[in-house]
């Protein structure tokens, strides 16, 4: 009796559901293209200028990760 190859099961069980992922991701373009000349985008605003470098909140302070007592 032949052995169930499970792995090539699963692969074209994935490969279908990319499939049908990309169909639907396929609609969601088609629907947003249609719908996008009828309608304006975001009104047009002045472009602000970016925050300066030195100010990230990366750089602002150093994040300490602290252990909660857990009452044992």
């Amino acid at each position: 009796m032949a052995k169930i190859n499970y792995g090539f099961e699963k692969r074209q069980r994935e490969l279908a559901k990319q499939k049908k992922q990309d169909a639907k991701d396929a609609r969601k373009r088609e629907a947003r293209a249609a719908k996008g000349p009828d309608t304006p985008s975001a009104p047009e605003a002045e472009p602000v200028a970016p925050a300066p470098e030195s100010a990230t909140p990366a750089e602002a302070a150093p994040r300490v990760h602290r252990r909660t007592p857990t009452g044992d």
